[in-house]
């Protein structure tokens, strides 16, 4: 007994005694790492005097958008090259730079990626700066902890972004918000950020702590209290440290008003962040002419949104399958599902694919189209064809491709969450503008109810929709986004 004690007092005065040399240690470790923070930030601050001066003398302010995916064909997109065009158009003395990982395509190639994909023609020239790294921020990369492995991913990707090209003014227009702080106070650049969707949100701790089954949360986890609680500890930490770098920000924008109540749930940045809708190209679509649909041997649906696991493609099919299965034998006209969006990588030809089969599984392959990347013009003729525009989403953040199909006059079924409820599918002037519907028998069941309404009740619904998507076209964006970002440039 003795003989423990006296071990025990021995191992404290040896603690003791490393004490004072553990912490003299931390102390010359924490002023190095100082120092070479400090080295860097003169060395970024080098580089920026530097850069050589315009036509008029003037050094041009360099504005640049992290967007790694840029050659992509979704939403997200289309509000990164309307920003640009919109800066173009206001400021002279500016020179906009992408951070792009697409380095399979010449910057040359993605502008007229652009133009082909969204009719947006840039009026100046845009310095592309290729990142190698882009593969940090791919979710294959991180099959358990996805969230915290994408995020401290993007910030190595993001000193790459920085040491190639340091801005004067730096917006995130991708969701990487740990990316933030970096450019903030590394880089010394004004930064602001175009928010889509939160990384994380209140529904998705609630979707933990209920145990529901989603894309995001797996059936082993869900049916397992034990990995529940340690995923909630786990996303309830993400969930502040997110908090954490987003209130770094200068400028906050977001596309709808589900996401600004997460982002002032979590960020609590409310003095600077604004709603920007994002620009959907209506004026395109309004040429379409509204007309009573004449009788026709077939009748079309369409879906437009990339090909992605939280579109939930599969309840379309499902819900599709259920329709033609209730709908009488011999019934005319003749249904088709139109699945149009784009592809950004492997992943997503893999969720085509699983797509089709389960379009074999269900016996409507016949049935359903599958139209990938395709250009502007086939979209509008999808559209301009189309009886319903179908969305399935689950807290769809804003829902582009939903205004999209209101304004080319489709009869929009959307899901019953997100923007599509509290922005788009709201009635305009005291008439409705659309339908939502939650599940497979909603769906079914509401496509059947639209399908039954006369001619002229659908053509009512398709004017009262074309009427209200006003408040997302290309010049209110314009207006509200300026209006959003002038504080980084004074």
């Amino acid at each position: 007994m003795v003989a423990g004690g006296l071990c025990l007092c021995g191992l404290f005065r040896l603690l003791c005694s490393l004490l004072l040399p553990a912490l003299f240690l931390s102390g010359i470790l924490c002023i190095c790492l100082v120092v070479l923070l400090w080295g860097v930030w003169l060395w970024i601050q080098r580089k920026k005097q530097l850069r050589s001066a315009g036509r008029d003398g003037k050094r041009p302010l360099l504005v640049a958008f992290f967007h790694p995916y840029c050659n992509a064909g979704g939403g997200g997109e289309r509000v990164l090259w309307c920003a640009i065009r919109t800066l173009q158009k206001k400021y002279r003395n500016v020179t906009c730079v992408v951070y792009t990982g697409d380095r399979d395509a010449t910057g040359e190639e993605i502008v007229e990626g652009a133009f082909r994909r969204f009719n947006i023609k840039l009026i100046h020239p845009v310095k592309f700066v290729f990142l190698e790294k882009r593969f940090l921020v791919e979710a294959s990369l991180y099959p358990h902890f996805t969230l915290l492995g994408q995020s401290l991913g993007s910030v190595f990707l993001g000193w790459e972004a920085l040491l190639k090209c340091a801005p004067d003014i730096y917006i995130d227009s991708m969701g990487y918000a740990f990316t933030i702080p970096l450019f903030k106070y590394l880089g010394g650049c004004r930064v602001g950020c175009y928010v889509h969707y939160p990384t994380i949100s209140t529904d998705m701790l609630s979707v933990v702590r209920n145990q529901d089954t989603r894309f995001n949360n797996a059936a082993f986890i869900t049916s397992s209290p034990l990995f529940s609680k340690f995923k909630l500890v786990y996303y309830y930490f993400f969930a502040f440290m997110y908090g954490l770098v987003g209130s770094c920000s200068d400028v906050v924008m977001v596309n709808s008003s589900w996401t600004l109540n997460h982002i002032l749930s979590l960020w609590r940045v409310g003095a600077c962040t604004s709603v920007v809708y994002p620009p959907c190209d209506v004026q395109a679509f309004l040429d379409i002419p509204l007309e009573v649909e004449k009788s026709t041997g077939e009748y079309s649906i369409v879906s437009v949104s990339q090909f992605r696991p939280e579109k939930d493609h599969p309840l379309q099919i499902r819900a599709f399958a259920k329709l033609l299965k209730e709908k009488r034998v011999g019934q005319q006209p003749s249904l088709k599902l139109i699945l149009i969006g784009g592809c950004r990588n492997q992943q997503d030809e893999e969720r085509v694919n699983k797509l089709k089969h389960l379009c074999e599984e269900l016996g409507v392959s016949d049935d359903v189209v599958f139209r990938i990347n395709i250009p502007f013009e086939e979209l509008k003729r999808h559209l301009a064809e189309a009886t319903i525009g179908l969305h399935t989403m689950w807290n769809e953040h804003f829902g582009i491709g939903v205004v999209e199909c209101m304004a080319a006059g489709t009869v929009v079924l959307a899901h019953n969450s997100g923007g599509p409820k509290l922005d788009i599918v709201v009635r305009h002037e005291g008439r409705v503008t659309g339908f939502l519907a939650e599940d497979e028998d909603s769906y079914a069941e509401t496509m059947a109810y639209i399908f039954s309404l006369p001619p002229e009740k659908r053509l009512e619904i398709r004017e009262s929709a074309r009427h209200s998507v006003h408040r997302f076209s290309d010049q209110h964006f314009e207006d509200t986004f300026l209006l959003s970002v002038e504080p980084l440039f004074k």
